[in-house]
């Protein structure tokens, strides 16, 4: 019985980990939208989030293509309209999967 709680449990850390990290990355590249250019440090003073998280989240949009960096700090690129509206619509997507789901264990 014990060995099912902890089960139970690991799949859901890594769910809420990794909408977690999903929340993180949204808002930095919100505020790097809205305050650009944008340095780590000011990035970390306005999300609340520690320095190396918010690299991270910057090396991860980076890569993407969402965001670039310049002489000033973080900016978005010209994918960033195209990315959020990807970002709604999948997470519209989500919300209908998260409900099946909910189902289920009806």
């Amino acid at each position: 019985m014990e060995e099912k709680s902890k089960e139970k449990s690991t799949i859901t850390d890594v769910a809420n980990k990794e909408l977690g990290l999903l929340g993180r990355h949204i808002d930095v590249l919100k505020t790097v939208k809205e305050h650009g250019p944008i340095g780590i440090i000011r990035l970390s003073q306005m999300t609340g989030q520690p320095q190396h998280m918010i690299r991270y989240s910057l090396r991860t949009l980076e890569k993407d293509g969402i965001i670039t960096p310049s002489p000033h700090g973080a900016v978005v690129t010209d994918r960033v309209h195209e990315t959020l509206g990807t970002l709604e619509s999948t997470l519209d997507e989500f919300t209908i999967k998260v409900e099946d789901i909910k189902k289920k264990l009806k």
